[in-house]
């Protein structure tokens, strides 16, 4: 169980990063949605230990983890954003090494280091020196080395970034499995990763929690509020400013526009089934 309770960040310069955050989750999948600069990383990096917060706390498991970052660290799995490697080691080699770090050791480590490789698809290219992987390469040994350890607590920050669309299943299917028995925080601005997998969705905007529902809630509170219409190319952009659209498709009859907001708006407009991008949409609309 993580137990957030008032976070807060406010760094040095005056930005608030942060402000009165809280929430509670149990076993599943958490999925972490927001603009950028909504505080996502921030929020991710302070609870796994890295960064200290202005205001507030969390628990994880009962266990205050301000004040013994050790016993959340011991059950944390993290790839971070920005996610260093070392070039002249191995796939093999660097995910040997961090597995020592984590306590791992001799026949326990061998075995735990192949099932991950094979289980990010890098089996083959595992005695390859990884300065010569490509970036969806090097992000899948991050993914592994965060499952090093059979963590408790499994944090991911835009894990699928540089994947290709198979990569990205692949991805979202190991995390749905890795879900049982465990916490996982998954943060991400690609909604359709989080649709995959997510059994909670907390939506940030401007440092504040603004939603915090399950798939089907925010779908259900979309609906009546999606609609489609049919515009002329030369009108394409006095249609974007007047509603918030959520895709469009150039067809022969015309543009068909898809938005959130007043069915009004636009003449011939028609309602339709939202999907979680548009429940999404809605909800920083609301926010605003």
């Amino acid at each position: 169980m993580l137990e957030i309770e008032g976070l807060g960040k406010r760094y040095p310069s005056g930005t608030e990063a942060l402000r009165d955050v809280s929430l509670a989750m149990g076993e599943g999948v958490l999925g972490l949605l927001g603009p950028n600069g909504a505080g996502k990383t921030t929020l991710l990096s302070i609870l796994a230990t890295v960064t200290r917060p202005t205001a507030g706390t969390f628990r994880f498991d009962g266990e205050d983890a301000l004040r013994r970052p050790l016993a959340v660290r011991r059950a944390l799995g993290y790839l971070p954003q920005d996610f260093g490697i070392y070039e002249r080691l191995t796939a093999r080699e660097f995910l040997s090494y961090l597995g020592r770090l984590k306590g791992l050791a001799g026949s326990d480590l061998r075995r735990r280091v192949g099932e991950l490789l094979e289980l990010v698809n890098l089996h083959q290219a595992a005695d390859r020196r990884l300065g010569g992987f490509s970036g969806g390469m090097r992000q899948r040994v991050g993914i592994a080395q965060a499952l090093l350890g059979d963590p408790r607590l499994l944090i991911v920050d835009e894990p699928t970034v540089g994947l290709d669309p198979e990569e990205r299943v692949r991805f979202r299917n190991l995390l749905a499995e890795a879900a049982h028995g465990r916490l996982v925080i998954l943060s991400t601005h690609i909604v359709s990763d989080v649709e995959a997998v997510a059994a909670r969705i907390a939506v940030l905007r401007h440092g504040r929690l603004v939603a915090l529902r399950t798939p089907e809630e925010m779908l259900r509170d979309a609906q009546g509020r999606v609609f489609e219409a049919v515009v002329a190319p030369e009108a394409l952009a006095d249609a974007q400013r007047r509603v918030a659209v959520s895709s469009l498709l150039r067809r022969a009859d015309g543009v068909h526009l898809r938005f959130v907001g007043d069915g009004g708006a636009l003449a011939g407009a028609r309602a339709v089934e939202p999907s979680l991008e548009d429940a999404y949409l809605a909800v920083n609309q609301q926010a605003a």
